[in-house]
């Protein structure tokens, strides 16, 4: 019998889908609480590396999802400059083991609204506009606050409710994002034909351009450049500012600018990181995902952390009979140390990219934290 029958989870993205689907379908009963009015269909594209795609498979949904991502087994790097010239064509490790791709590209909303679909079928509640603000807890039960009033009683919660967590904050925890000093732009563009994985372009006018295919006939793109205020932009106006600023790229930069100027939509975000270093439990209140640990995108292992931590955390509270200190010690011991070796990890590829670091070996670095992640969290 499961260590609960009653989660509540504060937070609708991707970690906590994933722990909901996990736990309704060990029979417990899961409401899901989220401030926003709908679920967050907007953005761009996601890499997901092979260990997410294992995590996906472990949360019941990697069947569906294979159909709608592009799937590649390489990284290829290119130079910047007009002739865009390929310098390495890198074999990637196979992170999620033989059974899966080594990464695939996705467009984001359509893995949130399968993962939504599927933890609805099997029973997840849905709350939307209705935020976590509070809670108080004895030994065996945590009370809930939702808008200020009472939201019933659970046996935990957890708190998969993004970087700026209300979550942890309620639990006296002082840690917070802190930015990297890197800003990124993004877009949705049509795919050619001669791009079928992640292409990366290193230096140049900006820090990093590069592509990753989401279809068939689609691919998200992106631009990293030291960060500054791009608010308050309109969709043309920041789909302009990307065109321009790729200027120094060619290949199929080329086909991106094309894309650029017939209204497409661009958008900005600013890199940051955390770790959350303290347990990350307080009593029967738990943090995963955002909440606990953040990264700059690098290594593209954000999503495989935060799925990983939503699958060692069920998989610890529907194997045991009770939430216990044992219980959390296991987890804290096979997730905090993964979760901060992706951290320190994308943290030092993004500042050697800012100190242009001369005897930086991002090749060394990056194979040697795939094979670490190739061994199951």
């Amino acid at each position: 019998m499961p260590a609960v029958k009653k989660v509540a989870i504060a937070g609708a993205g991707i970690a906590s889908i994933a722990a909901a689907i996990r736990l309704a379908d060990a029979g417990v009963a899961v409401d899901i609480f989220e401030e926003r009015n709908e679920l967050a269909l907007a953005g761009s594209g996601i890499t997901l590396q092979g260990n997410a795609l294992r995590a996906l498979d472990q949360v019941g949904v990697w069947n569906e999802v294979r159909q709608h991502g592009y799937t590649f087994d390489g990284l290829v790097l290119r130079a910047p400059g007009p002739e865009a010239k390929i310098v390495a064509e890198i074999p990637e490790v196979a992170t999620g083991g033989p059974d899966y791709p080594a990464g695939m590209g996705m467009y984001r909303p359509i893995l949130a609204k399968i993962m939504l679909d599927h933890a609805e079928r099997l029973g997840v509640r849905m709350h939307f506009s209705q935020p976590l603000t509070g809670f108080s807890q004895t030994a065996t039960a945590v009370n809930i606050e939702i808008a200020g009033e009472p939201g019933g009683a659970f046996d935990l919660l957890i708190g998969a409710d993004g970087l700026h967590s209300t979550v942890r904050s309620l639990m006296g925890i002082t840690t917070q994002p802190e930015r990297t000093g890197m800003g990124i732009w993004r877009t949705v563009v049509s795919r050619p034909p001669e791009v079928t994985g992640t292409e990366l372009y290193y230096g140049g006018p900006l820090y990093i351009a590069g592509y990753t295919p989401t279809s068939d006939d689609q691919m998200y793109a992106f631009l990293v450049e030291k960060a500054q205020d791009r608010s308050g932009f309109s969709s043309s106006k920041s789909a302009e500012i990307m065109t321009e600023l790729s200027e120094g790229y060619g290949g199929p930069w080329e086909s991106i600018r094309q894309d650029l100027r017939h209204e497409q939509q661009a958008n900005y975000t600013w890199f940051t990181h955390h770790i959350v270093s303290e347990p990350w439990n307080l009593g029967r209140v738990v943090i995963i995902g955002d909440a606990a640990h953040s990264c700059p995108p690098t290594v593209a292992q954000g999503a495989a952390q935060g799925l990983e931590d939503a699958v060692v955390l069920t998989e610890l509270l529907t194997t045991n009979s009770t939430v216990d200190g044992a219980l959390w010690d296991e987890f804290h011991q096979r997730r905090i140390p993964r979760a901060r070796d992706v951290v320190e990890c994308s943290v030092q590829l993004a500042q050697w990219q800012i100190d242009q670091t001369p005897q930086a070996d991002a090749v060394t670095l990056i194979s040697g934290l795939a094979q670490r992640m190739a061994v199951s969290a």
